[in-house]
């Protein structure tokens, strides 16, 4: 479907069409921002509140770091392993000013996971938090990995405060297990090495179709991606959400007004969800954004927000569950909620009615994907937002529906979805072949998900055509999980599939064929923890004599999954 189905059914204020031209490079967003914005609020952390201008001076200090004190050149590939800290915008925008390509890593990652998308992206320069230390030590001889830097949970809050909580976190709480690394530089001995060099441009300032990003993401095969995000994707779409955000309220004027909003921001900024929305699209507009380091810890998160007559929440909805059911949340300042922003995974019906009746906000549910930098489509703020649907394409995308011979279905018939626009990533890193399976050459992208667009242009994602299980905005891929479980010597064959589940959208489920009649559920778990992220491991194992397989081998997820459905229903 042309863009210009669209072009009558957005709300006032947004735009249909961006210019994904309008910059260069990130580089010259950045600079243009942190100049703007020096003496606003940028983000907070852990009650210490940075503006524009520090970050200005700290990430100029860390890129003079990078550039005058390591071996990295342009281009080169700098990962990132930590929570949100302060520290994350600072690294980010000094590797974006050094020229270098960032690669966002789950700071909970397992040594397996971490080798391998430390190899496969060829990083050169690691910055982590000293908490996964022990696991960079055990991986780090085995990779390309020629400079470390590591930072502490505090590391840019005042000295008195930074002192304690650091003190706190490696001896009283015991947060930080022991490593030896004695190569890994401070990080703010970096800074502080970087503070005495003299600023230099680049001599060579990044194109367009420079990588910026290397996001890396599941594959039906199991091993994980990296999609390769350009300077023009990671522009484009954020210029397209700043469209949608443009959208004018009933008085005529924007739900977000540049330089005026507080927005609360609990996802993990190494999601390209996150990235996008905390790191480049709310800075741009020069507002404030609160991080928060564990969104898992409840009271404490709320504790945090609580001071704050926050504007904006950026969630979904396995966080919204759990702050619904705090009983410290209704004591929260909601009185100038208007906007909050719901993606990563599906909203529940039911807890977009609690959100409102609760806070006053409409949540408004987006789709999209690490290939699309992430944003493709995003609902209305406001009483036009549709519950249970993905909203309506970011301006300058076309999308449509094509059935299984890849020929474009009607107007409310349902079919894969597929996106093209200038947020579609470039490919895969280093893999052409798997580029080329869900990229065609006039630049439509298959999402894996069914869909179906209606007259009114908002689009209902239906099904997935996938084996992806969506846990709480997080990919996970059932051939890693049986890869592992198969590993383990007491396991004869194994089958992952995922249920649905009210409060993470889904759950896994494991079936198990033993080789040891002695094995047990408990057994299975702690193999799976030794060996995968948390929300990798199964939340249900079954115990089977036997699993439903074609005539050649292939187990039958799908006959799997029919059988817990059918056990809902």
């Amino acid at each position: 479907m042309e863009a210009s189905f669209w072009s009558d059914k957005r709300p006032a204020g947004v735009a249909e069409t961006i210019d994904p031209d309008r910059y260069p490079n990130l580089l010259a967003i950045i600079e243009e921002l942190l100049e703007k914005n020096a003496t606003r609020p940028a983000f907070t952390g852990i009650g210490h509140t940075l503006t524009y201008g520090d970050i200005d001076r700290y990430s100029q200090q860390f890129a003079n770091y990078l550039r005058e004190h390591t071996s990295l050149k342009p281009g080169d590939r700098i990962a990132i392993q930590m929570p949100n800290l302060l520290q994350y915008p600072i690294v980010v925008y000094g590797a974006i000013r050094a020229g270098l390509t960032i690669v966002n890593t789950n700071p909970l990652y397992t040594a397996r996971e971490m080798l391998h998308q430390f190899n496969d992206s060829g990083a050169k320069a690691l910055v982590f938090m000293d908490n996964f230390g022990h696991l960079v030590e055990e991986v780090v001889a085995e990779t390309k990995i020629e400079h470390l830097i590591v930072t502490r949970v505090a590391d840019m809050l005042p000295f008195a405060k930074r002192t304690l909580i650091n003190f706190a976190a490696k001896h009283v709480k015991k947060m930080v297990k022991p490593f030896n690394l004695p190569q890994a530089v401070p990080f703010r001995g970096a800074l502080a090495k970087g503070s005495a060099c003299q600023v230099r441009p680049l001599e060579k300032s990044p194109s367009p179709e420079d990588p910026a990003v290397l996001q890396y993401t599941g594959g039906t095969t199991g091993v994980a991606k990296g999609a390769v995000l350009t300077q023009r994707n990671l522009i484009a779409n954020m210029l397209q959400a700043r469209s949608v955000l443009s959208q004018l309220d009933e008085s005529g004027q924007p739900v977000q007004q540049v330089g005026s909003e507080i927005i609360v921001a609990p996802l993990p900024l190494y999601h390209i969800y996150a990235f996008t929305v905390h790191l480049l699209c709310m800075p741009y507009m020069g507002n404030q954004n609160v991080l928060i380091a564990n969104p898992r810890d409840t009271k404490t998160f709320i504790k945090f927000i609580k001071p704050w007559q926050f504007t904006g929440f950026i969630g979904l909805n396995t966080l919204f569950v759990s702050l619904l059911n705090h009983p410290d949340f209704k004591e929260c300042d909601f009185s100038k909620m208007k906007l909050t922003l719901s993606g990563g995974t599906a909203l529940q019906k039911e807890t977009g009615v609690r959100w409102r009746q609760f806070t006053g906000c409409h949540v408004s549910e987006a789709y999209g994907l690490t290939e699309c930098s992430p944003a493709v489509c995003m609902n209305p703020f406001g009483s036009i937002s549709q519950l249970g649907t993905a909203g309506l394409p970011v301006p300058s995308t076309e999308l449509k529906v094509v059935n299984d011979e890849g020929v474009a279905q009607a107007i409310g018939e349902r079919g894969e979805l597929c996106v093209r626009g200038p947020q579609v990533m470039q490919g895969y890193w280093n893999r052409p072949e798997a580029t080329g399976e869900v990229l065609s050459d006039d630049g439509w992208l298959k999402t894996g998900d069914v869909a179906i667009i209606k007259e009114d242009g908002f689009v209902e994602i239906v099904d997935r055509i996938k084996d992806m299980i969506l846990i709480s905005g997080f990919n996970v891929y059932p051939n890693e999980i049986e890869d592992i479980v198969a590993s383990f010597d007491r396991v004869e064959n194994c089958a992952a599939i995922g249920i649905p589940d009210d409060v993470t959208g889904e759950r896994i489920k494991l079936f198990v064929i033993p080789s040891d009649d002695g094995l047990k559920e408990e057994d299975v778990v702690a193999y799976c923890r030794d060996h995968l992220t948390a929300y990798k491991v199964p939340k249900d194992i079954e115990f089977r004599q036997e699993l439903p397989m074609t005539p050649v081998g292939k187990i039958l997820r799908k006959d799997l999954r029919k059988e817990e459905l059918d056990k809902i229903s």
